[in-house]
C-alpha cells in the first residue's frame, strides 16, 4: 500500500491541505516552508501508531498542541490529518483513517480527539465520539489507532503506519554517540542507534545488505576496497579497508568515516530496510553531486520490487535534475500570508512549458524557492 491522499488542517504551517500523492515524492521549497514539518506528520501517524507510542507520547514530544497547531488556526482551532491508503499503482482508496485533536482547556490540559474515523473503501466502520466515549471522556485522550483490543477491524493501518522509517542521520552523533546522552526520539531519527539497528538484523539478511552498500561505495568513494561488520566488548562497529600507500594498513572504523560516507552508508540502508514508508530528509547532504544526480533512479530501482512509497525533501539541483521525475511527482511549498500552499508542479502551467522546452525539472522549479532578495545578502560588506 501507500497513502495516494493527504488532508490537512492547521498542522503547523499549513492551514489547509488537500493534494493527491505518488509513490515516489519530491518535496522542494524555501527555507523555513515547512519541509520537516510536512514529513513529520508521517511520523506522527507512525508514532501514535506504533507499540509504547501513542496519541499522548507523539504530541508531547512536540511539544504539546500549541507547537503542532497552526499560527493561522482561529475559528477552527482542531488539528486534523486524513490519509487515503491504496494499493501501490492504483488510487482508489481501500482504506481512510482520519484523526482531529484538540487540547483540554482546564485540568490537565491533555490533549483529546475531537474525531477519529476509519473507512474501508466507502463504508464508514469507524466513527468517535461514540456513545462510549460520551460516557467516558477519558477514552478520548488515546486513539483507536493505538489500542490492539480496538484497531482489530482495521490493523491493517496500524501495520503499515508504524512500520515507517525516517532516518536523516547526523554523522557526528554516530561518530560520538557518547557525546549525545540522553532520551532518543521515536523512531531514532538522528542515527543515535543506527549500529544497534544494525546488529539486531539477522547475520544473513545484515550482510547481503551490507554487501550492496559495499558495492556501491566501491563506486562513489575513492580508493575505498573493502567494508564489514564488527563486533567488540558487545558494541556493534563498521569497519572499511581503503587502498593505501603502506601495506597492510589497519581498518577505520566509523568514527574515522567522512561525513558523506556515512550518510551514504545511512542512505542505502534506509532503502533496503522494511517495506513501509520512507522519508528522506535531504540527503544530498554532504555528498558529491554526481552521487546526488544518481538518488532518484536509485530509489526508483529499490522501492518498485517492494513496492514501497518514498517521500524526500531537497534543495539540490543535481538530484531534481533527473529527467525521469515526473512532475507529478514534485510538491512546491510556497510560503503565503498565513503559512504555507502546497502546489503540484505539474499544475503550474510555466513549469510545464519550460519542460517542454526543453529544461530539466530542477532548472524549472528550483528558481522559485530561492528567497526574493537573495543577492542582498553580503552582511554589508
Amino acid at each position: 500500500m501507500y497513502i495516494s491522499r493527504l488532508k490537512l488542517k492547521n498542522w503547523k504551517n499549513f492551514k489547509e491541505v488537500d493534494i493527491p500523492l505518488t509513490e515516489r515524492v519530491f518535496v522542494v521549497g524555501p527555507n523555513a516552508s515547512g519541509k520537516s514539518n510536512f514529513l513529520d506528520v508521517f511520523r506522527f501517524l507512525r508514532d501514535i501508531s506504533k507499540p509504547g507510542g501513542g496519541l499522548q507520547k507523539a504530541v508531547t514530544e512536540r511539544g504539546g498542541i500549541s507547537k503542532i497547531r497552526s499560527l493561522a488556526a482561529r475559528t477552527f482551532p482542531d488539528v486534523e490529518i486524513e490519509i487515503h491508503l491504496s494499493e501501490y499503482g492504483t488510487t482508489v482508496p481501500l482504506w481512510k483513517y482520519s484523526v482531529g485533536i484538540k487540547q483540554e482547556i482546564r485540568g490537565y490540559r491533555l490533549p483529546y480527539l475531537t474525531q477519529e474515523k476509519v473507512w474501508k473503501g466507502e463504508q464508514l466502520i469507524l466513527d468517535r465520539p461514540d456513545k462510549d466515549d460520551s460516557q467516558d471522556h477519558e477514552r478520548l485522550t488515546q486513539t483507536h489507532l493505538e489500542q490492539i483490543n480496538a484497531n482489530r477491524e482495521f490493523r491493517e493501518i496500524n501495520k503499515y503506519l508504524e512500520n515507517t522509517v525516517y532516518l536523516h542521520l547526523i554523522p557526528q552523533i554516530l561518530k560520538y554517540p557518547q557525546a549525545f546522552a540522553g532520551a532518543d526520539l521515536s523512531g531514532d531519527p538522528f542515527g543515535h542507534g543506527f549500529l544497534e539497528k544494525i546488529s539486531k538484523v539477522n547475520e544473513k539478511t545484515r550482510n547481503a545488505w551490507l554487501r550492496k552498500i559495499q558495492e556501491a561505495l566501491k563506486i562513489a568513494v575513492p580508493q575505498f576496497k573493502a567494508f564489514s561488520y564488527a563486533e567488540e566488548n558487545g558494541r556493534p562497529h563498521l569497519e572499511a579497508v581503503y587502498e593505501h600507500w603502506r601495506p597492510k594498513a589497519g581498518k577505520q572504523r566509523e568514527e574515522q568515516f567522512s561525513d558523506g560516507t556515512l550518510r551514504l552508508i545511512g542512505l542505502l540502508w534506509s532503502l533496503q530496510e522494511g517495506d513501509g514508508l520512507l522519508l528522506l530528509e535531504e540527503p544530498e547532504l554532504s555528498l558529491n553531486g554526481a552521487i546526488v544526480s544518481k538518488i532518484p533512479a536509485l530509489i526508483y530501482k529499490l522501492q518498485k520490487p517492494k513496492k514501497r512509497q518514498v517521500i524526500l525533501t531537497s534543495h539540490s539541483t543535481d538530484l531534481l535534475n533527473d529527467r525521469g521525475i515526473s512532475l507529478d511527482e514534485i510538491l512546491l511549498l510556497d510560503p503565503v500570508q498565513e503559512g504555507t500552499s502546497i502546489k503540484i508542479a505539474s499544475g503550474i502551467p510555466e513549469i510545464k512549458l519550460m519542460l517542454q522546452g526543453g529544461m530539466t525539472p530542477g532548472a524549472a522549479i528550483l528558481p522559485r524557492t530561492k528567497p526574493k532578495n537573495i543577492n542582498q545578502l553580503t552582511l554589508g560588506f
